[in-house]
Formats: structure tokens, C-alpha cells, sequence
């Protein structure tokens, strides 16, 4: 089992950063791909940034690239997502979640942290 605990969110205005963070524990954190979705009011679940158990290979929404960051340290079980350039589109529920390959599609991960509110304000 893995446990999964975000953190990092906040209001911050149009064009501003914030860092998300991911705590792990449970299962070996360093075998898992990583990966962030986010949710808006009245929206489904939609992929952001994953990244794979070494950190070698990372996938992008393409609202975010070039904006966000993914990332992770396996020494402190943690992974980050750093945004940039904050947009109000931005504005969602983030939740972090795992699985053993990377993968884009949210019905492949089946162990999810309780998300952390970003709000961008205009």
C-alpha cells in the first residue's frame, strides 16, 4: 500500500509560482512512476505531468508545458510540481498518484493522495 500526502497549494494571482509538493510512504517509493492530475468545479479529472520511478522520462499536458515541472527526489520519497506562469485556468483540486509504469491516463493509477486547491486569481 501506498500512502499519499500533498501539499503546497494556495492562492496566488495571474503569473505567479507556486511549488506542489507529494509525500510518500508505504511501498517503495523509488520502484513507483509518479504522476499529477488536477480537477475543476464541474470538470473531469485531467492529466498534468508524470514522471517515471527514476526520473529519466516525464509527460506534459500540453496546457503545461513549458510552464510546469515536474520532479522528484527519492532520497526524501517526495515529488514536486512546479507551475509557473499561473493562469485562472489553472485553478483546479491537484492530486498527486502512483503506479509501478508511467502512464497519462488516470484509470491507471490506483493509489491517489486527497489533492491540495490552487487557485489562480485574475
Amino acid at each position: 500500500q501506498v500512502q499519499l500526502v500533498e501539499s503546497g497549494g494556495g492562492l496566488v494571482q495571474a503569473g505567479g509560482s507556486l511549488r506542489l509538493s507529494c509525500a510518500a510512504s508505504g511501498r517503495t517509493f523509488s520502484s513507483l512512476s509518479m504522476g499529477w492530475f488536477r480537477q475543476a468545479p464541474g470538470k473531469e479529472r485531467e492529466f498534468v505531468a508524470a514522471i517515471n520511478w527514476s526520473g529519466g522520462s516525464t509527460y506534459y499536458a500540453d496546457s503545461v508545458k513549458g510552464r510546469f515541472t515536474i520532479s522528484r527526489d527519492n532520497a526524501k520519497n517526495t515529488v514536486y510540481l512546479q507551475m509557473s506562469n499561473l493562469k485562472p485556468e489553472d485553478t483546479a483540486v491537484y492530486y498527486c498518484a502512483a503506479r509501478p509504469a508511467l502512464s497519462r491516463d488516470y484509470d491507471a493509477y490506483n493509489h491517489w493522495g486527497q489533492g491540495t486547491q490552487v487557485t489562480v486569481s485574475s
